[in-house]
């Protein structure tokens, strides 16, 4: 685990762009089985989140014209077992952190993998959630 101070910005981050944090496998089982659209991104400390993902994730919500019902978000190397409980529902996708997924009505209809983050733009991560959305939401 990283120590709270070190990640506090990072998470605000999202938060501030109305993603809520899921930090339990119970929050998490609430939320991403629900009826609708439900974005969930898996942050990370790493630059490729930072530079990337974070931005990204903020635009896509922010210019979408669709929108997901629901923005959460766990955090990798913090609360293990809500980041478990998430990645299950990805499934068959590998775990990866920073990543992002959206679920309808409860399956994953939509994912980027961290191989799919890093190297890209944050404004081409963030067109292909915006087709996702426009598709989806």
């Amino acid at each position: 685990m990283y120590p709270e101070y070190l990640v506090a910005p990072m998470r605000q981050e999202l938060v501030d762009a109305g993603f809520q944090e899921l930090k339990t496998p119970e929050e998490v089982d609430a939320v991403i089985p629900s009826e609708g659209t439900v974005f969930v991104v898996v942050n990370s400390v790493c630059g490729c989140a930072a530079a990337n993902a974070r931005p990204a994730a903020r635009f896509a919500v922010e210019n979408s014209n669709k929108k997901p019902a629901k923005l959460v978000t766990v955090f990798a190397g913090m609360e293990k077992e809500a980041v478990e409980k998430a990645r299950e529902y990805m499934l068959p996708y590998p775990p990866s952190s920073p990543a992002m997924a959206l679920f309808k009505d409860g399956k994953l209809v939509h994912m980027i993998e961290r191989h799919m983050i890093e190297g890209r733009p944050a404004q081409m991560i963030a067109d292909n959630l915006i087709a996702a959305f426009e598709q989806y939401c």
